[in-house]
């Protein structure tokens, strides 16, 4: 289960290292890297291990293994646009489309105990999964999508370490 823990550092690292140098300005760009770092790490992922996404795949999806590899050009187009600030927006929308879209593949293979990490654990993983999947979400909406100028609180109460994070 170290996947979600390396997901957590690619959020959580550069929000916190652009607040530590740029200060509150920008944390929004902190935000944005780490997402867009999450983002590359699961488009890396499709290639390096594509036959265990592969058994991720329900059997009645045809075509698994090129749509493991398509998404993963997909989910490394999110990055690259993430990074981008004229496709910044647009880019953390598809994203949320896309965490919205493969959440469905996680929770098959959670039942089917197949693929890799935790899903070879069981339902049991959907509990770290689901909020986890929940977490990038909102994250991609907070940081990216969200047409806030300055935000001092948010829905998880850690108010005021967020604000003016452009």
């Amino acid at each position: 289960m170290t996947t979600p823990l390396i997901i957590l550092c690619l959020l959580f690292i550069p929000l916190l290292v652009a607040r530590a140098i740029g200060g509150t300005g920008k944390t929004r760009l902190g935000g944005t890297i780490g997402i867009a770092l999450a983002f590359a790490f699961f488009g890396v992922g499709h290639f390096v291990e594509t036959k265990a996404m592969t058994r991720m795949m329900p059997p009645f999806i045809p075509f698994a293994t090129p749509l493991v590899l398509a998404t993963g050009l997909l989910e490394l187009g999110v990055a690259a646009g993430l990074i981008n600030p004229a496709n910044r927006r647009l880019a953390g929308l598809l994203g949320i489309g896309v965490l919205v879209a493969f959440f469905p593949v996680n929770v098959y293979a959670a039942f089917n105990h197949t693929g890799m990490g935790g899903h070879v654990q069981g339902p049991i993983y959907l509990l770290i999964r689901a909020p986890l999947q929940s977490l990038l979400i909102w994250w991609a909406w907070f940081f990216v999508v969200h047409p806030g100028d300055a935000v001092q609180s948010n829905s998880l109460g850690m108010m005021q370490i967020f604000r003016k994070g452009h």
